[in-house]
């Protein structure tokens, strides 16, 4: 479970499977799928929530933040084209539109509600929009403390978009980004060498969109969970390459053993 830092935390941890697009428009499209592979994008989404004070009112009590970023910070416009934020409908304009990286708003208000958070994938990712709702919360859980501008109220969630068989053209632009972690190896599909674009290295010296360096970065909570999942991705890809070796062995001895009874 995500450890606690400076604010509350949700336990709740989610793999949330991304929708396909309908097979008429895969075939429409010529979207090919990269069998035995799963791309997996951990995300974090929740809000941050300071109290103005002295310079509170009746309808504005708070300042907050609605984000949806990396677990570990990097860069998730690699996958993600927009986001969606469905406010409560009091507000100016409820529904808000962010286009690129990092995706988030924020606002003054004297309420909780729940907000809506709407996905849009990049147009090679070829998934469906996915849903995501979160509860704003503007008071500790210890109501009967005095109220800090200086700590605000931090809520999280962790969760997991997973690219199951993903599509050739993101597979292949993003399967080294930082913010992806991929798993398996690619059946019938022959890769490109290394060029400028596709390291770690490169996309990280863009930093179009991480929140490494973000005004809220001390607030953010650590999730053990993306820490866990980094480790589990190299022991399942070490564990691969241990069994292709043993295959590999294996080959071998038999083509020894080929050439030798041949010899007789």
């Amino acid at each position: 479970m995500g450890k606690k830092n400076n604010g509350d935390q949700s336990d709740r941890i989610q793999r949330g499977k991304t929708a396909r697009l309908t097979d008429d428009h895969e075939k429409k499209n010529q979207i090919r799928r990269v069998k035995d592979v799963e791309m997996t994008l951990p995300v974090v989404y929740g809000t941050i929530s300071f109290w103005l004070g002295k310079k509170a009112d009746e309808y504005h009590s708070h300042k907050w933040t609605v984000y949806i970023r990396g677990a570990t910070n990097e860069d998730i416009g690699v996958a993600i084209k927009r986001v969606v934020f469905q406010l409560h409908p009091s507000f100016n304009n409820p529904t808000r539109v962010v286009e690129s990286a990092p995706f988030e708003l924020s606002e003054t208000g004297w309420g909780e509600f729940e907000i809506s958070i709407t996905i849009f994938f990049h147009g090679d990712v070829a998934e469906k929009p996915l849903d995501l709702f979160h509860h704003l919360k503007l008071y500790p859980e210890d109501e009967s403390g005095p109220q800090s501008i200086k700590k605000p109220v931090v809520v999280e969630s962790y969760d997991e978009i997973v690219f199951a068989e993903p599509s050739e053209a993101f597979y292949l632009r993003a399967r080294n980004h930082p913010a992806v972690v991929t798993t398996g190896t690619p059946t019938g599909l022959s890769l490109p060498p290394p060029s400028a674009g596709t390291t770690n290295e490169n996309f990280s010296e863009k930093k179009r969109g991480d929140t490494k360096d973000h005004p809220l970065n001390q607030w953010f909570l650590r999730h053990s969970e993306a820490d866990e999942l980094a480790q589990l991705t190299a022991a399942r890809q070490q564990n691969h390459i241990m069994k292709l070796r043993r295959q590999v062995n294996l080959v071998e001895i038999e083509v020894t053993r080929l050439k030798a009874n041949s010899g007789q």
